[in-house]
């Protein structure tokens, strides 16, 4: 059934105006979306665009370059191998299904247009019932939330366990929201939130919707992640997008049965990674988007006031673009004052990598491992990746390492990695490297099945291509 949903966007909404952008059914009346500005880049922030809408079965898209003729354009991620045609001025296309799309006219990737074709939503709350706490656009008192979440909106009725972001600019005055166990945090679609989302000590809590956490002004407050999970289990984040944090976009800290979905962010500035995660346990991301001026995904042991192991991590079906650092970041800190920690069982999987952009040599790596901190990291699986070009960094970078500007020791050891389907298409300048630290920190039992670089099979560790130093044993190479 084809169908499309498209949301004003409320009054105070910055916008940019590069694009316009149209969406409609075949046969259909043209809807024109909002195109909202997101930041980009921390060396040089600059001013991109973003539009959502949500679709299924078939829409036809039509989008108008408002500054620059198009001479060439391209829709990435390249896989999702979409035909175009374009004049002048307009580009247009058919989607047959939601995709996480940068429209990039005549080679520019900074002032580009993101079109988010999301799902169309299921099971959305019904603001009218009575277990539902509705929030008009205003500013939000924190406490005043938590007085009607303990209050029944009618004489014997049961109390709010939804709070529900109606169409809007909210603002939190309190600059964050402590989130109650049981509680489901509903952002619309059109809503934006200026604010941020905390699940501290608390079990059943779903934050989704179509809306916007919006925290670029956050330099001024305390509150500055996106969402904080920690010490909680059985949390879930679906659908929203998360513009500009000063921190992470998303921040775990030993939790556990955490799942993100269809997950949209971007930010500029320092340590403004995607999501991170310390000492946490099945977690599972899933349909995401992160454009980040830092790492898009790590994965530690302990840090902070987290401690523990880290293991069952899946990551799978996203798209990741690092304006500065690592798309894919395993195991930089961890408990180095007893024996470390371990990191284990960690799947990549169906994931196109627009960018990895990182000046100094040593966070260099798309696919990167750096153990420290008495750290071993074991049994990772990267499948079906697909890299396109890196405008300054390394494809894989697998070492034990003694980092120390965090580090207060040496990681242990890196073992068990499989590199499966791999493709990479794009500046070979820095060699992949697997590096072990000494005799007793190494590397060992790395495996590359079909690691295609620049349409060539990589069947040995090539000059130029990847380097192995003398502490790695046990490297495949499989067609």
């Amino acid at each position: 059934m084809n169908k499309t949903i498209v949301y004003s966007a409320p009054g105070g909404a910055i916008n940019t105006d590069d694009f316009a952008v149209y969406v409609r059914n075949p046969g259909q009346a043209w809807e024109q979306l909002f195109v909202y500005e997101a930041k980009v880049d921390m060396h040089h922030v600059r001013q991109a665009s973003m539009a959502y809408f949500d679709m299924s079965g078939r829409v036809e898209v039509r989008i108008e370059s408002l500054k620059q003729s198009i001479q060439e354009a391209v829709i990435r991620p390249l896989s999702a191998n979409l035909s175009f045609e374009h004049t002048e001025k307009t580009l247009s296309f058919t989607l047959d299904r939601p995709l996480k799309l940068s429209v990039e006219i005549n080679g520019e990737r900074f002032s580009n247009l993101h079109l988010f074709a999301n799902p169309i939503e299921t099971d959305t709350p019904d603001p009218v019932q009575d277990h539902v706490l509705l929030l008009k656009p205003a500013i939000h008192r924190t406490e005043d939330i938590y007085r009607l979440l303990a209050t029944p909106k009618v004489d014997g009725g049961n109390l709010p366990d939804t709070i529900y972001f109606a169409p809007g600019m909210h603002y939190l005055e309190q600059t964050l929201l402590q989130i109650p166990s049981d509680t489901t945090v509903y952002i619309a679609g059109g809503a934006i939130v200026v604010g941020s989302m905390v699940c501290d000590h608390v079990k059943n809590v779903s934050i989704r919707g179509r809306g916007i956490l919006y925290l670029s002004d956050f330099h001024r407050f305390s509150a500055f992640r996106g969402i904080r999970i920690v010490f909680s289990e059985n949390i879930s984040v679906e659908g929203i997008i998360t513009l500009d944090p000063p921190h992470y976009s998303i921040y775990l800290g030993q939790s556990q049965h955490v799942h993100i979905q269809n997950f949209k962010s971007f930010s500029t500035r320092g340590w403004s990674d995607g999501i991170d995660m310390m000492s946490c346990s099945h977690i599972d991301i899933d349909d995401v988007f992160l454009r980040t001026s830092d790492d898009c995904i790590a994965i530690y042991g302990s840090r902070w006031d987290y401690y523990g192991d880290t293991s069952h991590i899946s990551v799978r079906n996203s798209v990741f673009w690092a304006d500065v650092a690592h798309p894919l970041m395993i195991g930089t800190h961890g408990n180095h004052r007893e024996n470390g920690d371990t990191i284990e069982d960690i799947l990549f999987e169906n994931i196109d990598i627009l960018e990895h952009h990182e000046p100094q040599p040593n966070y260099m790596g798309a696919l990167a491992i750096n153990a420290g901190d008495n750290n071993s990291v074991r049994n990772v699986v990267y499948r079906n990746i697909r890299v396109e070009n890196i405008e300054r960094g390394r494809l894989i970078d697998l070492r034990v390492v003694w980092n120390k500007d965090y580090n207060p020791v040496p990681g242990f050891r890196i073992e068990n990695i499989s590199f499966e389907d791999i493709t990479y298409n794009g500046d070979t300048n820095h060699p992949s490297q697997i590096f072990g630290y000494d005799e007793e920190r190494t590397i060992s039992n790395i495996s590359f099945t079909r690691l295609s670089v620049n349409g060539r099979l990589i069947l040995q560790p090539e000059p130029g291509i990847m380097e192995i130093n003398e502490f790695t044993r046990g490297v495949s190479f499989h067609a």
